[in-house]
């Protein structure tokens, strides 16, 4: 577990996140990150929840025509 500080930022606030979970998330300076509420708190994470649901979708529709797409491929 990290402890995290508030710090002000402008007229905002932000969180500074140590060097160590930077490199655990695989994340640099300047890049986006995701919070998402869950039943059991906050989930902090580098990818968009949105972009998974699409990715399933898409997924299943390439499954669901997958005879199509065979012979699309020839």
């Amino acid at each position: 577990m990290h402890m995290l500080k508030l710090t002000q930022i402008g007229n905002s606030v932000g969180v500074v996140l140590p060097k160590e979970v930077l490199a655990r998330l695989k994340l640099a300076k300047g890049e986006t990150v995701f919070l998402t509420e869950t039943p059991d708190g906050y989930t902090l994470t580098p990818y968009d929840p949105a972009l998974e649901e699409e990715i399933t979708a898409g997924r299943a529709f390439m499954r669901d025509f997958r005879d199509t797409f065979h012979q699309l491929a020839k």
